[in-house]
């Protein structure tokens, strides 16, 4: 709650996410969907046996700390290891996975999450898809969960998007979490991560049914993104431009409409306001306040680009699937991005991609995978090279684990994806219009954690 004094204070906060390449770390990120076993409906917040109860058998069976709003139960965090369990607004049940140090640890920690949830949850009757969208359920049948900047959003979304509801109450996704090392790094893996995220949207493509049909999308995740909010989602078109850097990004985040203010427990509606007039103290909301470390923290994480920056850089292209391809999500990034060669090769071929070129690839992707193209040549082949360079990445690393693999093998869910030229999307799709006879039901079966 330490007030903020000027702006350079916002500009050193995301400074001191740099780090030496020694202590780079690897964060994942994913998202389940909750479903009942028996009739495969929505999981409520009830707290006899729904998300409520689960938060509390994953404390007993964890130790971890409750994350409490008032009296209800929203999540728990690991106050040892620096992971945390966290509710998305539909119940979308995630794991923030700690800071490590190789994919190896990531795979460990990723195979005790869902065993220590299945232990949990299985009794409860409840089981967890791996799925990038809620393929049945309408908007409406979607249950809420009990958090009050969710509260807050919802009311804001519609005023500024046609699909935020939808983002928010019914996406699942996977994402990756990296460090950098310098001003000059951040920017440059910013970028990278930017141009190339279209070519992961298209890999991890898996939200082909929306209300229990097909939508005319492989990743309707992807394609809702593009109708949220275009105040705080998109490519960032400014981050290629020369002097690019902190302060750049700064500005960008106190032009992002503000969504509440914390005090306590209690969240402050402020949406559709200034961060400028807070850091003034001129908010008309909250006269004579002034901003905190806390306040800009939290408004940090309120903007949703394809890459966003904190003190680290996370990647949020990609659709949430089975286990092997929430391991797949990290490696490709990793191998990508802490491997200078790689990284430089990454740039140097896309470098010259117009900030309209990325933008239509983002909207390509999301239709149609790996068949989109850029300047005539198609993403298949692009996610080849991708792929290519982030296992010489992977290899360069050595990381090894105890049977001497190193991290590229992570990768090969995504080179069988590549080679087959048929996403998770499309082969569920051959069964939607194929065995399944029009049906997604059978998606809770064959996908279920």
């Amino acid at each position: 709650m330490t007030p903020i004094e000027s702006r350079n204070e916002l500009v050193a906060w995301l400074e001191a996410g740099c780090k030496r390449p020694s202590e780079f770390r690897v964060g994942t990120e994913h998202e389940k969907l909750p479903f009942m076993l028996r009739d495969h409906k929505p999981v409520p917040y009830d707290c006899t046996r729904g998300i409520c109860t689960i938060l509390y058998g994953m404390r007993d069976l964890l130790g971890w700390e409750p994350i409490m709003e008032g009296e209800t139960i929203i999540g728990l965090a690991d106050v040892t290891g620096g992971g945390a369990i966290s509710l998305e607004p539909g119940g979308q049940f995630e794991l923030s996975g700690a800071p490590l140090e190789n994919l190896h640890q990531t795979s460990r920690e990723l195979h005790a999450h869902l065993a220590q949830l299945r232990e949990v949850s299985q009794p409860l009757g409840i089981g967890f898809a791996a799925v990038g969208m809620s393929p049945a359920w309408t908007r409406a049948e979607t249950p809420a969960m009990p958090k009050g900047r969710y509260k807050i959003m919802a009311a804001y979304m519609p005023k500024v998007g046609k699909l935020g509801l939808d983002m928010m109450f019914r996406t699942c996704t996977v994402q990756a979490n990296l460090d950098f090392s310098s001003e000059t790094d951040m920017v440059k893996k910013l970028r990278v991560g930017i141009a190339w995220q279209p070519i992961a949207t298209a890999m991890f493509a898996n939200s082909p049914f929306t209300d229990g049909k097909p939508n005319g999308y492989l990743s309707y995740r992807a394609h809702i993104w593009s109708d949220t909010d275009p105040d705080r989602t998109g490519t960032l078109p400014f981050a290629f431009d020369p002097g690019m850097g902190f302060e750049r990004y700064v500005d960008y985040l106190l032009d992002v409409p503000m969504y509440f203010v914390k005090r306590g427990s209690t969240y402050i509606d402020v949406s559709g306001s200034s961060f400028r007039d807070l850091l003034d103290g001129k908010h008309p909301k909250l006269p004579g306040e002034r901003a905190t470390i806390s306040d800009w923290a939290n408004h940090a994480s309120t903007a949703f680009p394809e890459v966003r920056l904190e003190r680290y850089l996370e990647m949020r292209g990609a659709d949430n699937g089975p286990m092997k391809m929430i391991c797949a999500l990290p490696a490709l990034w990793v191998g990508l991005l802490y491997c200078q060669p790689a990284l430089d090769e990454a740039w140097d071929e896309v470098k010259d991609w117009t900030a309209e070129e990325r933008e239509q690839l983002r909207a390509d992707t999301a239709r149609f995978g790996l068949n989109a193209k850029i300047r005539g040549r198609r993403v298949q082949d692009i996610a080849r090279n991708m792929l290519k360079l982030a296992r010489a990445g992977l290899t360069q690393r050595m990381q090894l684990d105890f049977m001497n693999r190193d991290e590229a093998r992570y990768l090969d869910p995504l080179e069988e994806i590549v080679e087959r030229n048929e996403t998770q999307a499309e082969a569920l799709l051959k069964l939607y219009n194929g065995p399944w006879k029009k049906s997604v039901d059978p998606i809770f079966d064959l996908l279920a954690y």
